[in-house]
């Protein structure tokens, strides 16, 4: 069986012979598995209801407000600064990347909110100046880190050698072949100190570069305009060098080597495409323009050998049984509105086929097996239903509130990574969490060792992770549900995506408490009409800083994605992870009991 990236996955022999007279199958003849029983989510939806329609038109707001800033972002440095790239002969960013993946075929950006509102007092910095994404190239899954020069003529910010990086680190984790397009003046010098120094700044982008040449990771680099200062050792250091007539390529450009030795030198001689592949034999392919360069590297990847197969399970891919745009009626961003996240999951999945695990156990975390895409996977994801359960010490009845982890539930999903990290199966996150539970009855039942375990075997998984942050994502509860920390592969967010300690009502409560406090203390007092005002103006604060977009733009979060388009994505990640074969041995360490 071949998936969508051409790796070949092998399923079982369908006829064999075997020595028991009960199973006993005549030589020659063919044994025919029977069908899977497998559980289709019977949706309980009511499309007409009015709280459907509520959640509906909230979410295509939403969404059309995330699409049409990315359109905006997707223009780059502007009009002016594209019409400058043209009048030099050189295609922008994206317009490059258009023309390298195969055509018909969609470009899954990354990052393409870094910097969002950043580097204002600089004019600011659409996409932190690089775009980079996923994208087919003969057929073949590519990561692409491309400059744009558009913005402060490719210059790195500190968050676009951050973005880089990231990229760089998907690229090293799931083992995909990686095309740098490079069109940059180097670093933004105002800001060089963010940008030089540390472990997570311009140098790392080298030092990724020799490991995954020394991991076998294709990488080919394109220089299409300019590639100056440390920025040089980029290229050098890759599989395949190709250069454009008109690029520039040196340690040091004209002006400062004049100023450094006194030696006047044009910017072709001192390293232009000519030089480098005639003279320095530094480039491997030169070639005249973008056009043709794009083309050479097509041919390049169109050479390179394949992949070991996962060791994945793949089948053949199936749509669910009900349409994805319906999640937008059924998903509420309100903290006080329930339902059902299997509703979700079934318009996610394979067929809408769920293997629902201990459903009568722990319920306010949904575990259980599916494909997407065609990949075996394991869901666990929050449930915003409240569920009535028996106390185990008690025996009485008592309500479990919905997005809360109590002690049943996170050892559940405990047991559940396990089993997933037994079988080779890839992991998906669905977070809409509050956090775990508190008070007296949680603690006594042991709710700290039961999140521990939790968070030890989201720790120590070693199949690929994947976390896709619905609604709330808070405090410790956004650890154990795998957040950035906890090495997810991707972490993509929804518009209605909120990601902090606590919910912006609590934190507004708590800080307004403690500044009331503070006032006190200096004999201060403030009227109900003061506090209010205080207790609006934190909580404002407070939840421009839970928006997705916020996050986004440190790169806590890869990519804020249509919930319709959920499954898309995870197929994405899914095949970027079946890229690389290579499975550490599963281990916990100390495990609480």
């Amino acid at each position: 069986m071949t998936s969508s990236d051409g790796a070949m996955h092998n399923c079982a022999e369908s006829a064999y012979t075997v020595d028991s007279p009960r199973e006993y199958v005549a030589a020659g003849e063919t044994y025919e598995e029977p069908p899977l029983t497998s559980s289709v989510v019977e949706t309980k939806v009511n499309r007409n209801s009015p709280e459907y329609e509520k959640n509906t038109r909230r979410m295509v707001d939403l969404v059309a407000e995330i699409k049409n800033q990315e359109i905006e972002t997707q223009q780059g440095g502007g009009a002016k600064a594209i019409d400058s790239q043209h009048k030099k002969g050189r295609l922008t960013a994206r317009e490059r990347i258009a023309k390298l993946i195969d055509p018909h075929t969609p470009f899954f950006e990354l990052g393409i909110y870094a910097a969002y509102e950043m580097y204002e007092e600089w004019g600011g910095a659409p996409a932190a100046g690089t775009v980079t994404g996923l994208g087919r190239v003969c057929g073949r899954l590519v990561m692409i880190i491309a400059n744009d020069a558009t913005v402060k003529a490719g210059a790195f910010f500190p968050l676009t050698a951050k973005k880089v990086i990231r990229a760089q680190n998907i690229s090293i984790e799931n083992h995909i072949p990686t095309i740098y397009l490079v069109d940059s003046a180097g670093v933004f010098l105002p800001l060089q100190e963010d940008v030089f120094p540390d472990t997570d700044d311009f140098g790392r982008v080298f030092r990724n570069n020799a490991v995954m040449s020394a991991m076998g990771i294709p990488q080919i680099t394109a220089i299409m305009g300019m590639c100056v200062a440390g920025g040089a050792y980029l290229p050098v250091m890759c599989d395949h060098i190709l250069m454009t007539d008109g690029s520039g390529l040196f340690l040091a450009g004209p002006a400062l080597v004049q100023a450094a030795i006194g030696q006047k030198v044009s910017a072709e001689e001192l390293g232009g495409a000519k030089m480098h592949a005639e003279i320095s034999g530094t480039v491997d392919f030169r070639e005249p323009d973008d056009e043709s360069c794009l083309q050479r590297i097509r041919a390049l990847v169109d050479k390179m050998g394949h992949p070991l197969a996962a060791r994945f399970d793949y089948n053949e891919s199936e749509h669910p049984a009900y349409p994805p745009e319906e999640i937008y009626g059924i998903f509420s961003s309100d903290p006080a509105r329930q339902y059902d996240m299997r509703e979700v999951i079934a318009r996610i999945v394979d067929g809408s086929k769920f293997e629902e695990y201990r459903a009568e156990y722990g319920k306010t975390l949904v575990c259980g097996y599916a494909r997407i895409g065609g990949w075996a996977v394991g869901i666990v994801a929050n449930n915003k239903k409240h569920v009535p359960t028996i106390d185990a010490a008690t025996g009485e009845k008592r309500i479990e509130f919905g997005g809360v982890i109590y002690t049943e539930s996170a050892e559940k999903a405990a047991r559940f990574i396990m089993d997933c990290n037994q079988n080779l199966v890839p992991l998906i996150f669905l977070h809409d969490v509050n956090g775990f539970m508190v008070g007296k009855e949680a603690e006594w039942s042991g709710i700290i060792r039961a999140g521990a375990k939790m968070v030890n075997a989201v720790s120590n998984s070693v199949v690929p992770k994947i976390t896709v942050i619905c609604g709330g994502s808070f405090g410790a509860g956004h650890y154990a549900m795998c957040g950035k920390a906890y090495d997810p592969r991707f972490v993509f967010a929804w518009p209605t995506a909120r990601y902090a300690v606590m919910s912006g009502d609590s934190a507004a409560a708590t800080l307004v408490e403690i500044k009331i406090k503070q006032l006190e203390r200096e004999g201060k007092k403030l009227s109900d009409a003061d506090k209010k005002e205080l207790k609006e103006s934190i909580r404002a604060t407070y939840e421009d800083q839970t928006d997705p977009r916020y996050a986004a733009a440190r790169l806590w979060v890869d990519a804020i994605i249509d919930p319709a388009q959920t499954r898309e994505a995870l197929i994405w990640a899914l095949e970027a992870a079946a890229l690389n074969p290579e499975m550490k041995e599963f281990k916990t360490g100390v495990l609480q009991t």
